[in-house]
């Protein structure tokens, strides 16, 4: 025992010898790592040392509008953007730069080459056969409503590069152009969007579903960080004017505000509606007989939404989706809706029955804590997702239950403020929105029905 504890003592004499020689040789600096603040400190005519907007704050603004369809029968979407571009930086642009996230689904992807070899991954599968990917059709530069031209441009991964002709001019150049796309929805899209088998048909929750601006700022200039499945989002603002073509028999629910109800509801869809609108208990809207009686005629709807000032937009459809909603009431004495949409498989007093509940005391609770929530409806979709967030629609997965059902919702929804209202890089740093939001989600359990869960 003598020898052996010697023999110890020896060996961890040379390890901290070795240790103390490594770190003299070291240049490692922690503070690279764990320092306080990522951005550049010091006081300039765009941002303050107070991190409020200095004297010539810019942000560059991108209007969408989008013209979509669902083919079910082959899990496709084809779609036509046509984005409208201000330049508002003091930088005249030559070229303009795109994401492209639907490449991550391509076998060849760098997300797809980094995903585990042989073993799941949250945000990717590199065992599934699925080869996505966008289908370019064209690019246009368009000059007026009768004229265009077709644009150079160059894809690289998850990256789109549009190389100008003529550059974009500093302080207020516009430009427009139109893609024509086209991409096939992988089942599981990692973890952010996917296709739900249910008994009365698939629920397709669409994301990332059209091609979208990088953003150009002061502090990188074009932040082009590749599309890797596990890193998020950086999105510039704008409005959004888009219209979802899909199977008449399904009912569609998107970020924004519908306008054309009459067009695609009943009357009697279009009478609960009104009732929930000025209800605080949920209001069945379209029932489970509803879901049961609406017969698939081979015919199409086109669903017109619009949404102001946010920096995405996302959807579902389905055939099989129950709907419900309820009236929120913010604090300046507007009021807003919380819907909820799943099939009759997540239904139930324990189950999805309550997320309409869930949706609107979240809601409101963080409009009195922080900041009125800027949406017009506030959607929780029951899907394959566990659980992810866009502006004014979450998805969460179909058979949570109980106060595993409000958290998810309520964490979610928790993200309208981080990164939806206060636009931070997810794709750099993360632990932003995820930081705050996991603080405020530990304020909602507790304010939340008396402190039912």
């Amino acid at each position: 025992m003598h020898k052996f504890s010697f023999t110890v003592l020896l060996v961890f004499i040379c390890f901290a010898t070795l240790a103390q020689e490594t770190t003299k040789l070291s240049i490692y600096d922690p503070s690279d790592l764990f320092a306080p603040l990522e951005y550049p400190t010091g006081d300039n005519n765009c941002r303050t040392v107070t991190g409020a907007p200095g004297a010539s704050y810019w942000q560059n603004k991108v209007d969408y509008v989008i013209n979509a369809r669902l083919d079910e029968s082959i899990n496709q979407i084809t779609g036509v953007v046509t984005i409208k571009y201000k330049n508002n930086s003091p930088h005249d642009l030559s070229y303009l730069w795109l994401q492209l996230d639907q490449n991550l689904f391509n076998k060849n992807s760098r997300g797809q080459a980094r995903m585990p070899a042989n073993s799941y991954s949250r945000y990717g599968d590199s065992k599934s056969n699925f080869n996505g990917g966008y289908q370019i059709k064209n690019v246009k530069e368009i000059s007026n409503a009768t004229s265009s031209k077709e644009a150079n441009f160059l894809i690289t991964d998850t990256r789109m590069q549009i190389r100008l002709a003529q550059p974009l001019k500093a302080s207020g150049g516009e430009i427009t152009f139109q893609i024509q796309y086209s991409y096939s929805v992988t089942q599981y899209g990692a973890d952010r969007f996917g296709i739900l088998p249910a008994k009365k048909g698939n629920i397709y929750c669409i994301a990332q579903w059209y091609p979208r601006m990088c953003v150009f700022d002061d502090v990188r200039g074009w932040n082009t960080d590749p599309y890797l499945g596990a890193s998020e989002f950086y999105l510039e603002y704008g409005d959004f004017d888009y219209y979802i073509t899909a199977p008449s028999n399904h009912l569609v629910v998107g970020s924004g505000e519908l306008q054309n109800p009459s067009e695609v509801l009943n009357a009697q869809q279009l009478q609960r509606l009104t009732e929930a609108s000025n209800s605080d208990k949920t209001v069945i809207i379209r029932s489970e007989a509803d879901v049961n009686n609406t017969a698939k005629n081979g015919k199409e709807l086109t669903w017109h939404f619009k949404m102001s000032n946010a920096r995405d937009v996302s959807w579902a459809s389905s055939a099989s989706f129950i709907w419900d909603a309820a009236k929120i009431n913010l604090p300046s004495g507007k009021k807003c809706l919380s819907m909820s949409v799943y099939p009759a498989e997540s239904k139930g007093t324990n189950g999805w029955s309550r997320s309409t509940e869930y949706t609107k005391g979240s809601i409101e609770n963080y409009s009195k804590r922080w900041y009125e929530y800027p949406y017009p409806v506030a959607i929780n979709v029951a899907s394959n997702v566990g659980g992810m967030e866009y502006p004014g629609i979450v998805f969460c997965g179909s058979n949570a239950t109980n106060g595993e059902l409000f958290d998810v919702t309520d964490h979610e929804f928790g993200h309208t403020w981080f990164p939806m209202i206060v636009g931070s890089n997810e794709r750099l740093y993360g632990w932003m929105d995820e930081g705050f939001n996991t603080f405020i989600n530990s304020l909602a359990d507790d304010d939340f029905n008396n402190g039912e869960y």
